[in-house]
């Protein structure tokens, strides 16, 4: 499993950034060796994020390092586009459940008592999270972007409704600080709208290493 982790460590920043960059496979050198931050960030962000999650929880079955692999990669790569473009991708939200459909489905036939337990605490989490977030949606007048309830609809799926309370609440409180901050410094008013998943992902990084 570590030569696994480290090989998934190795080539997740690589494909991180021709997802970033929104680009097709024939312009590989391009994309990868273009020496910007975000491909610097990635490079070295997502490796650390990986390797150290194995030394951290180790003790966790396989499936269940996958599920925290993959909420690491997709969180990362749709927290810097919203970040950069302030839009979360349908087309990502979607690999995002595919990813997740394609580690869970085939688990099912092996551990049918224990997949029945984690099918429903990964519904509640997308249906309560999601839940949440839509009421938000719609109490704010689309003051919450429609991506981000999918966003964390989705990963309610991996986090089960223990992680994705805390990432809520995580996400909530670090987007309302850093607007207020803001707001104080005179770098954004009232009605300047914020990037929320980026906020979300932080959550996400607190929650994936102690859940």
């Amino acid at each position: 499993m570590t030569a696994f982790t480290i090989v998934i460590g190795a080539v997740m920043p690589f494909i991180a950034v021709v997802f970033i960059k929104q680009d097709m496979l024939p312009d590989f050198r391009r994309i990868v060796f273009t020496a910007d931050w975000v491909n610097l960030l990635t490079y070295v962000f997502m490796p650390i994020a990986i390797i150290g999650l194995f030394l951290w929880r180790n003790e966790l079955e396989l499936a269940q390092l996958l599920w925290r692999y993959l909420l690491l990669f997709f969180g990362y790569v749709i927290a810097v586009h919203d970040f950069r473009n302030k839009k979360v991708p349908n087309g990502y939200v979607l690999a995002f459940l595919a990813a997740w459909v394609l580690i869970t489905v085939p688990g099912m036939f092996f551990q049918i008592e224990s997949a029945v337990q984690y099918l429903t605490d990964a519904a509640l989490g997308a249906t309560i999270g999601g839940g949440l977030f839509l009421l938000v949606y719609f109490i704010s007048k689309q003051g919450l972007g429609g991506g981000d309830v999918k966003f964390i609809a989705v990963a309610g799926l991996y986090l089960g409704l223990n992680g994705v309370l805390p990432v809520i609440l995580y996400g909530s409180v670090l987007s309302a600080l850093t607007g207020l901050g803001l707001i104080l410094a005179k770098r954004m008013n009232r009605k300047d709208a914020m990037p929320l998943t980026p906020f979300l992902y932080a959550g996400i990084l607190v929650t994936v290493f102690t859940l």
